[in-house]
């Protein structure tokens, strides 16, 4: 126990935070202890004092005193239950590619990516139905909402899982949605640039634009087809990886996702057999590949969506015909159109508020309205009568403009001469 312990960084760990190491080899050892190692001068990376969130690469020596004996026994880690043959079955159905660095699956609407509070079912604790010939367990890279389905990337190693979290992180990686919005938005290919942050009383789990203390947040919709003024079949593309970023940029346009009642509320929901359920589907996903080449993977849609576009008269093929290309920037015209259709929503909004505020506050008695100051009264035109005890209305100091001739002493207006000539 007193002798210093030393590890070789392996190949799958090259450029990992040493913080991120301890916790893939020795879980039981609290960051809290690594930082004091690192304060000390007791954590080396080849014979260097390191800190927890120094990168590590392949080949270099690690070097650290051995684990300190905790008084107080806590307690026992709790382990995963094992997975039933029908849950094993089910998530090896989900698998649509696979090779030797990474699977992609298809994830169903309704199906968590992590576990949380009352979420015991959910597709990071289906990850054991993947693990095979005594490999380490798969790791997810990204996430999706719970009623969001489509292509989600799995890593089948430590090393494709860093390379593809830089490559997300890095916005290399592209995904493509398909959503069912509610109308039609008015800019056919547009660009949404609005802030996002965490909506304040909901806990963290709605978010709202916020351009003030909001994050940047960057998302491109193209409209794939129209079903008249009643709804439209887009493609999005999210540049930044802000949670609900789709779904709340969606909603602030005015165009919400069909069966998103979080941000679009009672709206968002349409009639005719359309299902309630949410229309927003990762269709594909584009990345590169650690050994080389790209992973280049598309989605089926789920019965619910797939029904809801026939219903509606839209072709599947259309939304195949789109190709994966950069957006061209925005020219002077689209901005415009985007600023005024903008501006309309923020109208829309403050005349709500008016009305509400309106509501509250107490009724104007009836009667005339008082005169402003220095007001005309009512009745014929100048009749060169004045009310008793009142003065004659001068020009207001600074004023430029003038009403009847100067008073005495005053200076006369100059006459009016050639325009001068700007030096």
């Amino acid at each position: 126990m007193s002798e210093i312990r030393t590890f070789i960084v392996a190949p799958d760990d090259d450029d990992i935070r040493l913080d991120r190491w301890f916790k893939r080899h020795l879980p039981d050892t609290s960051f809290t202890t690594v930082a004091k190692w690192a304060r000390t001068g007791q954590l080396r990376v080849d014979g260097a004092r390191a800190a927890p969130g120094d990168r590590i690469a392949a080949g270099q020596t690690l070097r650290f005193p051995p684990p300190e004996p905790t008084p107080v026994a806590g307690k026992p880690k709790r382990e995963r239950p094992p997975l039933t043959d029908d849950e094993v079955a089910f998530a090896r159905e989900l698998v649509i590619h696979q090779d030797a660095q990474a699977f992609v699956l298809n994830k169903p609407p309704g199906l968590a990516t992590q576990g949380g509070t009352k979420t015991l079912q959910h597709v990071d604790g289906l990850l054991d139905a993947l693990q095979f010939d005594n490999e380490g367990r798969p790791k997810l890279v990204h996430r999706l909402d719970k009623d969001t389905s489509g292509a989600l990337l799995v890593a089948r190693t430590s090393r494709a899982a860093a390379l593809f979290a830089k490559a997300f992180s890095g916005r290399t990686a592209k995904k493509v949605y398909w959503a069912l919005v509610v109308g039609v938005p008015s800019i056919e290919d547009g660009m949404i640039e609005l802030a996002i942050a965490k909506q304040p009383g909901t806990g963290g789990e709605k978010m709202h634009v916020d351009e003030a203390e909001g994050q940047p947040a960057r998302s491109r919709y193209r409209v794939i087809e129209r079903a008249g003024n009643r709804a439209a079949w887009v493609e999005l593309q999210p540049f930044t990886g802000r949670t609900h970023q789709l779904r709340v940029h969606m909603a602030a346009i005015g165009h919400p996702i069909v069966g998103d009642g979080k941000y679009g509320g009672p709206e968002a929901f349409l009639t005719g057999g359309i299902s309630r359920k949410m229309h927003l589907h990762s269709r594909r996903i584009s990345v590169d590949h650690p050994d080389g080449g790209k992973i280049d993977v598309e989605a089926e849609l789920p019965t619910h969506f797939a029904e809801s576009l026939a219903g509606l008269g839209f072709d599947q093929m259309a939304g195949n015909m789109m190709p994966l290309d950069e957006p061209a920037p925005p020219t002077k015209q689209a901005k415009k159109a985007w600023a005024k259709a903008h501006a309309k929503t923020v109208r829309k909004e403050r005349k709500g508020e008016r009305r509400s505020r309106g509501a509250a506050v107490e009724p104007r008695k009836s009667g005339p309205r008082p005169k402003p100051a220095g007001a005309k009264p009512t009745g014929s035109k100048s009749s060169g009568s004045k009310p008793a005890g009142s003065r004659s209305a001068g020009p207001k100091p600074g004023s430029r403009k003038s009403s009847g001739p100067p008073s005495s002493g005053s200076r006369p207006a100059s006459p009016k001469g050639p325009p001068r000539r700007g030096r």
